[in-house]
């Protein structure tokens, strides 16, 4: 055998080598995992814009950060606009895959106008953070977007609302962005799950009352499974008024995942420093189990 005859029988089985290795690392490459740090930065990220009130500079421009987060992420993304009670509302819809089932994961990203809880009287007229209340529900979200399977076996939605948050203030109502959104479907998913204020350093999320039971074993039994039961605590606790309502009231099968035994909600106090990137990551791995065993 000649010199060259033997460097290309020798390049031939280095070719073959390397296209067995790289069979073998895509095959075995990992599914993305949820990154609890990564949401906190975005829990950041939305704080350095200040409160995302409605008719703010930081309301558009959490819109546009959320709306180009997303389509990096490589999902079809559409802005859904109108009027209610003569206020403007701006929910983001982010979908993915075809098919069923169907669902919507939501969470609003508003902060409300006034910090009508706060201790103290003087400081009750400035705009809440909104660090766990708004900010950490979209990061969850955001993350999600960003680990989920681009090529889904499923549909899913992911729906950012807009004036979730200014119930009891003239000229406002609560959860304006997600009636607007549900009155507009023409079908109906197989579920819808809510995460709001979950981000809390001490993190315990109670069953909802009105949330569909079904759906909440579901989630809560995947949450078990994590090992997480600590935090996804299997008794009923609250009962809530919230984006998941008007799902319901469709007749549609929607949660809450909310802890409401948060003493920051609707003060100034409800700021970064609040927020834990452990709480995002619980809550996120178990969504993200949750959404691909379905």
């Amino acid at each position: 055998m000649s010199v060259r005859t033997r460097l290309i029988a020798l390049f031939s089985l280095i070719l073959i080598a390397l296209g067995v290795f790289s069979f073998f690392t895509l095959e075995s490459k990992p599914a993305p995992a949820f990154d609890g740090q990564r949401a906190l930065a975005d829990v950041e990220y939305q704080l350095t814009l200040g409160p995302r009130i409605p008719n703010s500079q930081a309301h558009d421009r959490v819109v546009t950060w959320m709306m180009q987060s997303l389509k990096s992420a490589g999902w079809a993304v559409e802005l859904q606009q109108t009027r209610r009670l003569g206020n403007q509302v701006v929910n983001i819809i982010a979908k993915r895959g075809t098919g069923q089932p169907w669902l919507i994961l939501g969470a609003h990203y508003d902060s409300r106008l006034f910090a009508d809880q706060d201790p103290d009287p003087e400081l009750r007229d400035q705009a809440v953070p909104g660090a766990n209340d708004g900010a950490s529900g979209v990061a969850v979200l955001l993350e999600l977007a960003r680990v989920l399977p681009r090529e889904l076996d499923k549909q899913v939605w992911l729906v950012f609302f807009d004036a979730e948050d200014n119930g009891r203030i003239e000229g406002w109502d609560w959860i304006l962005g997600s009636r607007v959104f549900a009155e507009s479907l023409n079908s109906h998913p197989e579920g819808v799950v809510i995460v709001d204020m979950v981000g809390d350093e001490d993190l315990q999320i109670y069953l909802e009352a009105n949330s569909d039971e079904s759906l909440r074993q579901q989630i809560w039994q995947q949450a078990a499974d994590l090992g997480y039961e600590d935090v996804f605590i299997n008794e009923v606790r609250h009962s809530m008024l919230d984006d998941h309502t008007p799902f319901l009231e469709l007749g549609i099968p929607a949660i809450d995942i909310i802890d409401f035994d948060y003493p920051y909600w609707h003060t100034t106090l409800d700021t970064l420093d609040k927020v834990s990137a452990v709480s995002l990551q619980v809550v996120g791995e178990t969504l993200l189990a949750w959404v691909n065993s379905q």
